[in-house]
């Protein structure tokens, strides 16, 4: 693979113009059809298997016109101090707003409080219900500025007035802010480690490129895939992380060619033949990874995983081709100033810098650094086995938005479990034949009217056959709790006593019901998924490394910073330690997606940084290094890049713990929790100390393995055998040549005007 990856560069050096225009070329095409795309369909959440989806099937089926996936909006009316909904300037004032509330051209309906007896108890607030006619992801801007002038109207009558529901969601996702922040950082970073602003600039670059190139394609293949709004999402972030990390390990071993002695030409080549070997194992453990999300068995997240795996094929792409096209336009722009000025460019690659000297010192205690990690690690774990899994609603957000407001409300004038009722649907076509559907119907209400932790049963509406009915249950504790899960549990068990009383049967389905079914079903795949991810990527990494016990450390490793990240944001989201210094106003159940997202995500990047590390010290070992010295050089050569590329991701992440939503901001925490542990801990100390304690045997394969395994020569070893066969007088093309260029560099080169006294070191600083 070496040998073909450095012809590759070679070639996209020599050929730079065509490499350009054909990468402008496939953006130009992918764009224009992203122009004249539809855009995105608004495919709503589902996930086949479970009871929650069947019974929303079923509703569909039975109930036709009636969108059962139309956006609501529950307004809520609350009495001033002293006063109740019920007297007559307030009555006048909630049925004038509901009136109005019924005038837009997408509601279906709006139903007055007063009407359906939805007034609390004591007088003091009631809620009207407004239903659409489509999905909350197609309302109009004149539908929700509708809703906003009524609500406002009817707050000068001296109500209280907040509104929560589907409606209320803004349909947007977290970007623009947090992602221009994180870029602007990762710029920082890589100007700190390059100290060249075209050295800088070159990843950020080729990886907006990538990210473009993918989410046009997305776009314009969305209306003909089904694939939702947020299919892009995970595309757009890792597309970044990724372009970002890979671009930047190629310039990094184009500068430290060039460092040697090397013609552009040459180092280009040479950089994509061994980084780029890197690149492209460390992109197959993402693809895996993402791609393995099918296995949870949820559409739209078989979807976001695809179609982020393919924003890391583009990654890998530009990496190994637009990089060294752009090197060949500017050979030396990439180089530090004084290189440029003088024409020296320092030999870095035997100097200690900050990554050897770590390394000498993890080798001198790999017994405590090791022990020190493991059990640092294993402590924050510990949380995680009180995770809870769920979905945070209108709770979670912050007390400013009037979804939290019309929430407490509620909760408050009607009970905690009236934010989440549940929806049971009675199936009565089968009802016994000296039993009528309606009477069906009532012995299942009835039944569940007499759970225990059941406040209240609606009466039952049938469909037009009359055949089906479904009512609501109000439970007595709130939709997160514990309780409401077992009380769903005890009142499905009911069922085969049900449908042998009355030959009906009935499903449970809602919000609530659902929440809970997608936790269950998420936390029984997330085992097979990482059964899966990890086992083939622990082939994948036998084959690059040629070794048995390296692959077996960095999946144990992953997996311990994994749980690690996860006993943090339990910690913090769900125990409520900290949580106000990230502004976490309320603390609940952690979100059902989130190890899942957590794992996919960071498995990738975890073996990216695994395989940039190790695969430079497996080279200097196969080049004849001890051990110890191998594991020295490969800190020295790739430490800052690492610790660059995950300090690049934690700002990116750690960028949406500034947003409002809690879910962003625990998707964000975790995920900068998980890089920091992984890279810092993980693979900085662990990953060393396991290789110094192991010494040769790290190194150590079955040769029955080794046979059966197929030789991809990620270090570049054909590399070095064709340098040294290919050395000799007149000699500078060769992989390996530290000399000027020979005969085939394709160069045609001509002295730099800026490279000044270049000919006195030997080292030809040429534009190619």
């Amino acid at each position: 693979m070496a040998t073909f990856l450095y012809q590759m560069g070679r070639l996209a050096f020599r050929r730079r113009w065509y490499v350009a225009l054909v990468w402008a070329a496939v953006l130009a095409a992918v764009g224009l059809g992203a122009l004249k795309a539809s855009g995105g369909s608004d495919e709503e959440f589902s996930m086949p298997g479970i009871e929650s989806q069947k019974a929303f099937d079923l509703m569909e089926q039975r109930f036709p016109g009636a969108s059962a996936d139309g956006a609501t909006a529950r307004v809520v009316f609350v009495a001033p101090s002293g006063e109740k909904v019920t007297a007559t300037e307030n009555r006048q004032a909630v049925e004038k707003a509901v009136a109005n509330l019924g005038d837009g051209a997408q509601v279906a309906s709006a139903v007055d409080p007063f009407q359906a007896k939805a007034v609390s108890k004591d007088g003091t607030t009631a809620y009207a219900t407004v239903t659409y006619k489509v999905a909350a992801n197609d309302l109009t801007d004149a539908s929700k500025n509708q809703l906003e002038r009524v609500l406002h109207t009817a707050q000068g009558s001296g109500l209280t007035v907040e509104a929560g529901g589907s409606a209320m969601g803004d349909g947007g996702g977290p970007g623009g802010a947090a992602e221009v922040i994180g870029v602007a950082i990762a710029a920082v970073v890589l100007l700190v480690t390059f100290g060249s602003l075209a050295a800088a600039g070159l990843p950020l670059l080729t990886a907006i490129i990538g990210v473009g190139v993918s989410m046009a394609t997305i776009l314009t293949l969305s209306e003909a895939l089904g694939l939702s709004t947020t299919t892009g999402t995970l595309a757009m972030m890792l597309g970044l992380a990724v372009g970002i990390d890979y671009a930047l390990f190629v310039v990094s071993r184009y500068r430290e060619e060039r460092a040697k002695g090397r013609v552009p030409q040459e180092a280009v080549g040479l950089a994509v033949g061994t980084a780029g070997s890197a690149v492209v194992f460390a992109g197959l453990t993402v693809v895996i990874a993402l791609a393995g999300l099918a296995v949870v068995g949820i559409p739209m997240l078989t979807k976001m995983g695809l179609a982020a795996a393919g924003a890391v094929v583009v990654a890998v792409l530009v990496a190994l081709t637009l990089v060294p096209a752009f090197l060949g336009f500017w050979p030396n722009a990439v180089l530090r100033r004084r290189a440029r000025r003088s024409g020296r460019i320092e030999e870095e690659g035997t100097r200690d810098n900050g990554g050897s000297r770590w390394a000498r010192f993890v080798l001198r205690r790999p017994l405590p650094v090791l022990l020190l990690g493991v059990v640092g690690l294993g402590a924050l774990a510990v949380p995680m086995t009180d995770l809870q899994l769920g979905m945070p609603g209108d709770e979670a957000k912050s007390t400013s938005t009037t979804e939290r407001r019309a929430y407490d409300a509620l909760a408050e004038g009607f009970g905690p479990g009236f934010n989440g009722p549940l929806t049971v649907v009675v199936d009565a076509k089968g009802a016994k034949g000296d039993i009528d559907p309606k009477g069906a119907a009532d012995t299942v209400a009835k039944k569940i009217g007499g759970t225990e932790g059941v406040v209240s049963v609606s009466p039952a509406r049938f469909n037009e056959a009359g055949d089906t009915a479904v009512f609501q249950v109000v439970p007595s504790t709130a939709p997160t709790d514990e309780r409401t899960k077992d009380l769903v549990t005890t009142i499905r068990g009911e069922r085969p006593g049900v449908e042998s009383e009355t030959g009906a049967t009935f499903e449970v389905t809602g919000t609530t019901a659902l929440n809970i079914d997608v936790s269950d079903k998420v936390q029984s795949a997330l085992v097979p998924y990482l059964v899966v991810v990890v086992g083939l990527a622990i082939v994948l990494l036998l084959v690059v490394f040629r070794s048995l016990f390296v692959p077996l450390k960095a999946a144990l490793g992953f997996l311990l910073s994994v749980l690690a990240s996860l006993g943090v944001v339990v910690l913090v989201f769900q125990q409520g330690h900290g949580a106000g210094l990230l502004g976490v106003e309320q603390t609940g159940p952690i979100m059902s997606l989130m190890p899942i997202f957590l794992v996919g995500i960071i498995f990738g990047l975890a073996m990216d940084y695994e395989v940039f590390l190790v695969s430079r010290m497996r080279e200097a070992y196969v080049h004849g290094e001890r051990p110890g010295q191998a594991i020295t050089s490969g800190f020295r050569h790739s430490a800052r890049v690492v610790v660059a590329a995950a300090l690049i991701m934690i700002a990116v992440f750690a960028g949406f713990v500034g947003e409002s939503d809690s879910m962003v901001k625990m998707i964000g925490f975790g995920l900068a929790s998980a890089v920091l542990f992984d890279a810092f801990v993980v693979r900085m100390a662990i990953v060393p100390a396991v290789l110094a304690l192991l010494g040769d045997r790290a190194w150590w394969l079955p040769k029955w393995l080794d046979r059966l395994l197929p030789k991809v020569d990620v270090e570049g070893e054909a590399l070095g055998r064709r340098a040294e066969s290919e050395s000799g007088p007149g000699s500078g093309s060769g992989p390996g040549s530290r000399s000027g260029p020979g005969p085939d560099s394709g160069s045609g080169a001509e002295p730099d005007p800026e490279s000044g006294s270049a000919g006195t070191t030997g080292l030809e600083v040429a534009r190619t």
